[in-house]
């Protein structure tokens, strides 16, 4: 996993840490995934809602990503597990491509592995950023 800046609110630290001490307990085969969501939170920058960079992808974030493969863009809003559904492109934290997503800036490039390999898309716009907009408590 790159090493890249994490921004995140205290807010939503305290959130997906819950999310995570809830799914780490239960067990299960995805153990080792959300441990390494756990060290990337370990490390990341805890800020003021307001000093987030507005092209940062935070949780519920909207964002336009491209494939970088198939040049095919997609628009995904990243969300807690209990809002996840793929019909309406909202996008688990804790799914291996949610988890590489948090953090990334517009512009990035994010990779993560999937059976068959690794994946690899493009952040080409935050579309929308709840700390941007002022809506700090999503």
């Amino acid at each position: 996993m790159n090493q890249r800046d994490i921004y995140i609110t205290e807010f939503d630290l305290a959130r997906l840490r819950d999310v995570l001490k809830a799914r780490i307990s239960a067990g299960g085969r995805d153990r080792d995934h959300l441990e390494s969501v756990e060290h990337e939170l370990d490390r990341a920058h805890v800020v003021d809602p307001s000093a987030v960079p507005h092209d940062v992808v935070t949780m519920n974030s909207q964002l336009r990503i491209e494939d970088v493969d198939t040049g095919l863009e997609t628009i995904y809003t990243l969300v807690f597990p209990s809002d996840a559904g793929i019909e309406e492109k909202k996008l688990s934290i804790l799914a291996p491509i949610g988890t590489a997503l948090l953090g990334a800036r517009a512009g990035e490039t994010v990779e993560w592995v999937v059976p068959a390999g690794a994946r690899t898309v493009r952040i080409k716009e935050v579309l929308y950023q709840p700390e941007a907009a002022g809506d700090y408590h999503l």
